[in-house]
């Protein structure tokens, strides 16, 4: 043990939370919003209202991880309170008896009500000892002194009630992102006292959670995160990795001059990245990522569940959603709840969201759910509040901006249906017609590809998710279909799944289908300044996918297109949860480029696109089929009939 005393001085920011903000984790309109002096307030009260110690905690393989307590003042054989603990690859500074954070819980709230809130750094990381794995692949059935995070998790648990005076005996777990992985995992083969877990925006599947969208490279993300984050430990430190400077504003110009990914390494990386190695290396879904899935590995969970997601959340909105549904299948006696707002990534703990890019939601979402949801669940199962009213699925219905409950996800009573390509940019509930080979082409030119966004940012947009498209449906290389005015709502809830049939006169492909809800160009009825704010013809980007056609078939073993023959292609998109009002349209736009959110296909097939050379980027046309032969379709989940 570390002997520490009670901290002495103001708190500074906390370098996790810096970290999380380089990284990216912390979206910057949220960070902005929250306002300097409650920031100081809650600073100052942590200050004087908890005890900071310090320990290092031996696991059962010998390896010690630091982890840092801070205990309510008055807590006593008297006076207890039950353990809140969060792990994280993100360091738990400040590190020093008279630091401390000026953040412990998911709110001040939790702070106000009292927990003992314990940080770990995990193995590996920081002031912890041991090798730091990515996303470690889960062992089930350990063997003697056999370690993995969900036995780091008990270890520290175990240690933790013997060694820490004034707790109730009943511990929590939470985490964000990264640390929402380490909640899941600590969740399997439960500790008795781990009563409750929220995993927030984790990673489930490390191949499908921020390192690629079916099979295609998430290069902006990847590329400015393991360009710091991956930089290896020579030792035990309490010093924080300088994020990677770009040297412009503009990340579209920046990757597009680097050419073929290939010349990341070579001219930014120089073999220092351990994990970016391990990617090029395995560019298809093999053993490798495989192992890094934690899905099929949560079992024999005994604690209350509450996941938590956004559906504007460009790095982990897959993670949320699959891993609800992994424990509600393999656990289903537990209380498993759902909760997915209208956020980015992260937002629900920082900031109102109220908005987020030029999207607005109508009330304070976040400070909602940090009152209503997060306190009151832990509340209930750490220290026997009144229960929280929670149902099995609590999720914000975009385009009418309400919170919906259901008992189920996705809801009972949902009926699919399609919406197919027709002639003329149509979008019908009906097969076409048509037996002809009719059909939509584009050229997609590796040298041009279609920006993800319209901003010129440095990083990775936290808006993109919800911003207009008219940028991109002004492109000869994007194909817009679009519904009649609709007569009625229309509420899709659940998963979508795109169908396309597809010709390249290359080899390889990625086809990008985007849902959009247009918006009227005029409503009748406003005044002049109502006229002004709204916002006519606005394309809002509803949900986006893109999928490498070299996976149709197998993700992993890729095959190339033979050029000019119909082809189909069909891959499950994300779940939403939106409706289109009346008078608005249903708009799909497909594209073979989303750069550089994805890297570019040289749509020449080569046995790894980390290793595509300069010459193998060539432009190709692309067809997209819509007869009644080959019909091209997105299937969604309606539960208002239109």
């Amino acid at each position: 043990m570390i002997p520490t005393c009670r901290a002495a001085r103001r708190c500074r920011i906390t370098a996790v939370l810096a970290a999380l903000w380089l990284a990216g984790f912390i979206p910057g309109d949220a960070r902005a919003q929250e306002n300097s002096t409650a920031r100081a307030e809650r600073a100052a009260f942590i200050r004087d209202h908890y005890a900071k110690y310090e320990y290092r905690i031996p696991m059962r393989d010998g390896v010690q991880l630091f982890t840092a307590v801070y205990v309510p003042n008055d807590a006593s054989a008297k006076q207890t309170y039950p353990i809140l603990m969060t792990r994280t690859p993100y360091s738990v500074s400040p590190y020093g008896a008279d630091r401390c954070r000026t953040t412990l819980g998911p709110s001040a709230a939790f702070e106000r009500e009292g927990f003992i809130f314990v940080w770990q750094d995990v193995r590996g990381c920081y002031m912890s000892e041991g090798e730091f794995l990515n996303v470690r692949p889960h062992v089930n059935r350990k063997q003697g002194s056999e370690a993995g995070e969900n036995s780091d998790t008990f270890d520290t648990i175990d240690w933790l009630l013997s060694h820490v005076p004034g707790h109730n005996g009943k511990v929590g777990l939470w985490g964000l992102s990264y640390g929402g992985f380490y909640a899941a995992a600590g969740a399997i083969d439960t500790h008795p006292a781990l009563v409750a877990v929220s995993p927030q925006a984790p990673i489930a599947d490390w191949f499908w959670d921020d390192m690629h969208r079916h099979g295609a490279f998430n290069l902006g993300l990847s590329f400015l995160f393991f360009s710091s984050f991956g930089v290896p430990r020579d030792s035990l430190t309490v010093e924080h990795r300088e994020d990677f400077d770009l040297g412009t504003p503009d990340a579209y110009q920046f990757f597009l001059d680097l050419g073929p990914v290939r010349n990341a390494d070579e001219r930014y990386l120089h073999g220092a990245i351990p994990f970016w190695n391990e990617m090029v290396a395995h560019p298809n879904y093999d053993a490798f990522w495989q192992a890094r899935n934690l899905r099929p590995h949560l079992r024999n969970v005994k604690c209350a569940m509450l996941t938590v997601g956004g559906w504007f959340d460009t790095e982990d909105l897959h993670g949320a959603l699959q891993t609800y549904a992994a424990l509600e299948a393999q656990n289903p006696r537990i209380t498993n709840t759902l909760v997915m707002g209208p956020w980015s990534h992260g937002q629900w703990i920082r900031g109102s969201g109220d908005s987020l890019g030029t999207a607005g939601f109508g009330s304070p979402t976040s400070d909602w759910y940090r009152e209503n949801v997060v306190l009151p669940f832990f509340l209930q199962h750490l220290k026997g509040s009144k229960p929280a009213d929670l149902p099995e699925a609590l999720v914000f219905e975009t385009g009418v901006n309400r919170w919906r409950r259901f008992d189920a996800w996705p809801p009972r009573g949902s009926v699919p249906r399609s919406l197919y390509l027709r002639e003329d940019g149509g979008l019908a509930w009906e097969l076409p017609a048509d037996f002809s080979e009719a059909a939509d082409e584009y050229t997609s030119d590796p040298a041009k590809p279609v920006p993800y966004t319209a901003e010129i940012s440095p990083g990775w947009s936290a808006t993109y998710m919800t911003e207009d498209q008219r940028f991109a449906a002004s492109r000869p290389d994007v194909v817009v279909y679009r519904t009649t005015p609709l007569a009625v709502d229309v509420t899709l809830a659940g998963p979508l799944e795109a169908e396309l049939w597809v010709a390249t006169t290359g080899t390889d492909a990625d086809f990008v289908v985007k849902l959009i809800d247009e918006y009227p160009g005029h409503l009748p009825g406003l005044d002049r300044e109502a006229q002004a704010e709204y916002p006519g013809g606005r394309q809002m980007l509803v949900r986006g996918e893109p999928f490498r056609g070299r996976f149709r078939a197998s993700y992993e073993t890729p095959q190339p297109f033979t050029p000019g023959e119909p082809t189909r292609v069909a891959f499950r998109i994300n779940d939403v949860m939106h409706t289109f009002q009346r008078g608005h349209r249903i708009m799909i736009q497909i594209q073979s480029s989303w750069f550089p959110f994805i890297d570019r296909n040289p749509q020449t097939f080569v046995p790894s696109i980390f290793a595509a050379e300069p010459g193998d980027f060539q432009p190709a046309t692309q067809r997209v089929f819509r007869s009644r032969v080959h019909p091209s379709r997105l299937g969604v989940r309606v539960l208002a009939t239109p």
